[in-house]
């Protein structure tokens, strides 16, 4: 099971790409909704700003809860760097019924205030009835989700990128498919579902996942899935580290829930425009988010090694690689600036206030790359109070006033990327200066 840590250019990418394409399977699921929805024949405004506003809110739920994920993979990366992996045989099982009994929790409670939820988002209407609509469907696969992210944290622990890929490019096939087939329909034998078809599709893709991740999990890691008591000696630990991960994704949430919510204060071409863009920039976030990845795999087995100069040189080229990623797409981007909108949406009015903060969303993709690389390297190293009380600042401090003075000068959509643009340059910024100042004199 152990291997010495390879962070040569083939070796960073041999776990990266795999990364990369795992990564983007759940943003992947939210893109491809939105792009069916969007050009659906019955009010393809409203169904694209309702599922929008949804999907941005499961996503939330998701990210927040989500967060054992990269605890799993930090404490089993640095167990396997330190060739103890038999001291956490029963941790795995435990986190994981934690996690799946949370989410159900979580489920049922949510559904009991499912309206008065997006009534928070501003969403009134045709828009909140869809967005209710989608919301009851898709949320099923809330529990399948989070058991397929615990079994990713898993395998990124051991090393592995490779299982979570295949999974993940079957779920994400499977999806596009059952979209085209359940929204739209197909003549003499599924009548047009229109959004709640593309809930449809979303939970069975991830039901799918879920079963293909139990499998692999019993196949092809070296624990026992049978839950056991007592608790691991490291679940304290993994629930501390979980529990600053879930603060800090709530703070990133707010942000992710104010733009939504003003978004949809200016009309239904705004909320429709912001989420083709928030999309869009999802998309790219978790597309680059693979070297972070990396940097959470690696990172924490470094840190059992105690190779501090290997994790240096490891920063150094997560950065390099990810800016180049990060520029390759913002070229595309420019290069098919007007087909890009045109994808999702057919209504000028939407495509018009949408093109007016592309470029933003453009321009923002190297200081995501380096933003994202240090936020997996910082998880790998269990730094989570450093990652936490980031996010504090950045969204109380940075995001939340830049968004309030831009909407005092009716900046609409412009006020929100401004915002989101200082939120990552402050996150990016400050992981730079705490990981210089923490490990560089420790490499030498």
């Amino acid at each position: 099971m152990y291997k010495a840590s390879n962070i040569t250019f083939k070796g960073i990418n041999k776990l990266a790409i795999p990364a990369i394409i795992s990564g983007i399977a759940e943003p992947l699921l939210s893109i491809t909704d939105t792009a069916i929805v969007g050009n659906i024949n019955i009010n393809p405004t409203e169904a694209l700003a309702a599922v929008g506003i949804a999907g941005s809110f499961i996503s939330a739920l998701v990210w927040i809860l989500a967060q054992t994920r990269s605890a799993i993979s930090a404490t089993i990366s640095k167990y396997l760097g330190a060739r103890k992996l038999n001291e956490i045989g029963t941790l795995p099982a435990q986190i994981i019924a934690i996690n799946l009994v949370l989410s159900i929790v979580i489920y049922l409670v949510t559904l009991l205030f499912v309206n008065q939820i997006f009534k928070l988002y501003n969403a009134e209407g045709i828009i909140l009835n869809y967005a209710v609509a989608y919301y009851k469907i898709r949320a099923i696969g809330f529990p399948l989700t989070l058991f397929v992210f615990s079994a990713f944290g898993v395998f990124r622990g051991l090393q592995n990128t490779y299982w979570p890929m295949v999974i993940s490019i079957i779920g994400a096939v499977l999806n596009v498919v059952l979209d085209v087939a359940l929204v739209y329909g197909i003549e003499g034998f599924i009548d047009p579902l229109n959004v709640e078809g593309a809930a449809w599709a979303s939970v069975i893709s991830q039901g799918v996942m879920a079963i293909l991740a139990a499998v692999l999990l019993f196949k092809k890691t070296p624990f026992s899935y049978k839950l056991k008591f007592p608790f691991n000696k490291e679940i304290k630990n993994l629930i501390a580290i979980s529990l600053n991960l879930i603060v800090r994704a709530v703070a990133l949430n707010i942000a992710l829930y104010l733009s939504n919510s003003y978004a949809t204060k200016y009309g239904d071409n705004y909320i429709a425009a912001q989420t083709i863009a928030f999309q869009i920039w999802l998309f790219f976030s978790f597309f680059i988010d693979g070297y972070a990845s990396v940097g959470n795999i690696v990172s924490g087995k470094l840190l059992g090694e105690k190779d501090y100069k290997s994790l240096w040189i490891l920063s150094v080229k997560l950065s390099r690689y990810s800016i180049i990623i990060a520029l390759i797409l913002a070229c595309l981007c420019g290069v098919f600036y007007n087909d890009i909108g045109k994808l999702f949406s057919k209504d000028t009015n939407v495509l018009a206030s949408f093109y007016q903060i592309f470029w933003i969303v453009i321009l923002m993709q190297p200081i995501n790359a380096v933003a994202f690389v240090f936020d997996g390297i910082f998880k790998g190293l269990a730094e989570a109070v450093i990652l936490r009380n980031l996010l504090i600042v950045a969204t109380f401090l940075g995001f939340i006033p830049a968004l309030v003075i831009g909407d005092y000068f009716d900046l609409k959509l412009y006020a929100i990327w401004i915002a989101f643009t200082i939120w990552m340059l402050l996150r990016s910024g400050i992981l730079v200066v705490k990981f210089r100042n923490k490990y560089l004199h420790k490499n030498t």
